[in-house]
């Protein structure tokens, strides 16, 4: 599981962080202390609380398009450090 934090500070990279979410086959969430929705889901990361960082979480099975996405996020990241578990 490779899990960063991220921060969606407008409409604007909301609408390329699903752009970006939407090109790859596999699930990838955006969790916060109450919630889990689809980051491919324009509308359920509208209704999250935008204003402070999300978690993103993926299941990171090595595979060349997990990399590729987790390299595509750096414009997104909040801390610029990945946490792994």
């Amino acid at each position: 599981m490779y899990k960063t934090s991220i921060f969606l500070s407008s409409i604007e990279s909301v609408k390329k962080f699903v752009t970006l979410s939407s090109k790859y086959d596999f699930p990838v969430n955006l969790v916060t202390d109450k919630y889990m929705i689809d980051a491919k889901s324009i509308m359920g990361i509208f209704s999250l609380d935008l204003s402070k960082p999300l978690t993103l979480e993926v299941e990171d099975d090595g595979s060349a398009e997990v990399n590729d996405f987790i390299e595509s996020l750096e414009t997104f990241k909040y801390d610029k450090v990945a946490v792994e578990a």
